[in-house]
């Protein structure tokens, strides 16, 4: 038998370089996540746009649940950032929230995990329960065991997050056309009030 046929017959065998495989897989998930949600993308097809055999998903990540918690932590600096945003002065915290989390949406490296995070968490009740308990652990590090802290980054969580499916994923007219300084400036002091009670 030729030295290559072995190899042609073992498609699960791994790609050269595990890290480059790794990659493809989580650039091919972040893509299929964000365009079908968390129940909407099998293995197969991730495996399919990755280039490599469903075993190799299997390897790497264990199953789907632990490859959407990896597109999350691994292919995003969203958390971290709306946390550092969080942590600044009291005083201006609406409108450094605010801008830091809308921004995000307009970036090209996290717009598709965004999109991603939304779509599951809104399709999926085990991809939501997944995300909860991601997001809660990383505003009780922030907000510390203050109920009424978290309660309040809660509440205007939910608000931005209304806003960014208004805007990105339904694209209502009057929201999604808005000068993105302009949209900021508006919400800033309804998220500020949230975050502190205090006005702006």
């Amino acid at each position: 038998m030729p030295a290559g046929a072995d190899a042609r017959k073992r498609p699960g065998g791994r790609r050269a370089g595990d890290s480059g495989t790794r990659d493809a897989i989580l650039d091919a998930a972040t893509k299929l996540f964000s365009q079908r949600g968390y129940d909407g993308s099998s293995l197969r097809a991730i495996a399919a746009a990755a280039g490599v055999d469903p075993a190799l998903i299997r390897h790497f990540f264990g199953g789907k649940d632990t490859l959407f918690a990896t597109v999350v932590a691994d292919r995003t600096t969203i958390v971290e950032r709306l946390a550092g945003a969080l942590a600044g002065d009291q005083r201006t915290a609406g409108l450094r929230v605010t801008g830091t989390y809308l921004r995000l949406w307009e970036e090209p490296q996290t717009r598709p995990v965004l999109l991603a995070i939304t779509r599951s968490a809104t399709t999926s009740e085990h991809a939501a329960q997944m995300l909860t308990e991601a997001l809660g652990g990383r505003i009780r590090a922030t907000a510390g065991q203050d109920a009424e802290r978290i309660r309040c980054i809660a509440l205007a969580g939910s608000h931005l997050f209304g806003l960014a499916v208004a805007r990105h994923i339904i694209k209502q007219p009057s929201v999604a056309e808005m000068d993105l300084d302009q949209l900021i400036a508006q919400v800033a002091p309804t998220i500020q009030r949230y975050l502190t009670g205090q006005h702006l």
